[in-house]
């Protein structure tokens, strides 16, 4: 179980999260929604470690856990980013095992067994040897996701997953979110749709902007 309790960012002295509180269960999906400025993306940065808190406290299983300063952080918690940051030098293969390899230490063969069955899994066969710039938005999203599943993440938080997709690859991402939520994976999901939140989520966060 992840707890946020008080939690406060400023940026540049303006306030962006005020004394949140939030409270992930295992196996949940949780939506964080509201409009643009009212601090989601922040939100999801300083869970996932790529902004330090101001004051609060992040606890993970009842232990305080700082995500900013936590050394096995990709372990804990995987990110699928709106941009996707994939390494357009690297193919989708060697996207998804370049961390694997590196931090986990798993040998090429493992990592590239696991990776072939994330990608059967995200209908992404054949896909092994292309490169970034030769994927559809779709098909760079569904890359980045088997990147982040690749570290065995605790909790998957996701950044927008619908952002700019048409209403097939909308209907898609729901798939996959409800696909994992099944398997009993931990999500927590930026997004500014309401109707695809109440989709996927089974609790909304609701957030407004200071």
């Amino acid at each position: 179980m992840l707890e946020l309790k008080n939690v406060s960012k400023q940026f540049n002295h303006r306030q962006i999260l005020n004394k949140m509180n939030l409270t992930v269960n295992d196996g949940d999906a949780i939506a964080i929604v509201g409009p643009s400025g009212a601090g989601k993306t922040t939100l999801l940065r300083c869970i996932s470690g790529l902004e330090k808190i101001d004051s609060g406290e992040i606890t993970m299983d009842g232990e305080p856990f700082d995500p900013y300063t936590n050394r096995d952080n990709d372990r804990v918690i995987g990110v699928v980013f709106q941009d996707f940051q994939l390494f357009p030098n690297l193919s989708v293969m060697e996207n998804i095992t370049l961390a694997p390899t590196l931090v986990l230490k798993q040998s090429a063969a493992e990592a590239n067994q696991a990776a072939r069955q994330l990608l059967d899994q995200l209908a992404l066969s054949g896909k092994e040897d292309i490169y970034p710039y030769q994927l559809s938005g779709g098909q760079k999203q569904r890359v980045a996701l088997a990147r982040a599943l690749a570290m065995n993440p605790k909790i998957l938080c996701y950044d927008e997953p619908t952002s700019a997709l048409d209403p097939d690859l909308r209907h898609e991402v729901e798939k996959i979110i409800l696909k994992l939520k099944k398997a009993g994976m931990t999500q927590l999901v930026v997004t500014h749709d309401l109707e695809f939140a109440e989709h996927i989520a089974d609790k909304i966060k609701h957030v407004e902007a200071l």
